[in-house]
């Protein structure tokens, strides 16, 4: 069984509870203006340029098999139309100005790398994520981690966006200890100009999650323009506080770290908001939700 990652992130502590390691696969059905993932969204791999790493050496040059590559007069410049992401040019950029973000790997090389850290979860409670990107775009992929890491005994989390049949979470809900759960806005409208979907796959989706028996962390990302005022947080608290049982939200600060991949990517500027929510608001917002009657905690 094979499926295709972007990353593979060791020693996460905001993944899940203790110290974990994250499994970043690709392709994701949303399109958040505000990702700090924009390199998950394709299914498939994509090349990022870095030209401040760049140190003219021109093995790209010579090693690209469809002239999308030439000099310009300060960098490399990509002809991404003619570009077949062969990943050729990043192979020889011993500076790692080029990156081809993406790669096929079976089920056996990520336990492997997964399991090098299985002291640390043992003695914090922690283990193995599956992010993303979406990961239920992977479905076979995902499962069978989850089936192996739940083999070796590890705790496993899945973080999704929701956005995905019923049936699928199904399939994988026996192997997960937690799953981390989106949410971005609670007016369908608002989600779909945010996201490019309407929200109501999503919520039916925490629906019949919490009439299940997993762990869930409701994870809000405080977007300016979008949810950050208390009364779009309150919301989504009360979506929250109507479920079957208690489920806790989680508040995430917004951040710009998604602008500079989309630069890499060749993509125009991300039209993101100038700066991220300050503490004094994440904790206004947190009361908010509070008095909506949900469980609410940001950690800043």
């Amino acid at each position: 069984m094979t499926g295709t990652i972007f990353d593979i992130k060791r020693f996460a502590i905001h993944d899940g509870p203790g110290i974990r390691t994250t499994v970043f696969l690709k392709g994701c059905p949303l399109r958040c203006f505000w990702c700090h993932n924009p390199e998950s969204q394709s299914p498939s791999p994509v090349l990022m340029q870095y030209p401040s790493q760049c140190i003219g050496c021109g093995r790209c040059l010579e090693v690209c098999p469809n002239g999308a590559l030439s000099q310009g007069e300060e960098q490399i410049i990509i002809d991404r139309s003619r570009c077949q992401v062969c990943g050729r040019c990043g192979a020889v950029c011993y500076a790692q100005a080029l990156v081809l973000l993406g790669r096929q790997v079976t089920v056996e090389e990520v336990i492997a790398e997964v399991l090098k850290d299985r002291a640390f979860y043992q003695t914090s409670g922690g283990g193995m994520t599956l992010s993303g990107g979406e990961p239920m775009a992977q479905l076979a992929f995902a499962t069978a981690l989850l089936q192996a890491a739940k083999g070796e005994g590890l705790h496993n989390v899945l973080d999704t966006c929701g956005f995905a049949r019923w049936e699928l979470y199904e399939a994988v809900l026996p192997h997960l200890d937690l799953v981390l759960y989106d949410l971005k806005a609670g007016e369908s409208s608002a989600h779909k100009i945010a996201t490019g979907v309407d929200n109501a796959l999503i919520l039916e989706n925490l629906q019949r999650l919490s009439e299940t028996g997993v762990e869930i962390l409701v994870r809000v990302p405080v977007v300016p323009g979008l949810n950050a005022t208390p009364e779009g947080i309150a919301a989504l608290a009360r979506l929250v506080a109507a479920l079957p049982r208690p489920v806790p939200m989680e508040l995430l600060a917004y951040h710009r770290l998604g602008e500079s991949k989309h630069t890499a990517m060749g993509h125009a500027p991300a039209d993101l908001p100038d700066a991220p929510p300050e503490a004094e608001l994440m904790h206004d917002l947190v009361a908010a939700a509070e008095a909506a009657g949900a469980e609410c905690r940001y950690e800043g």
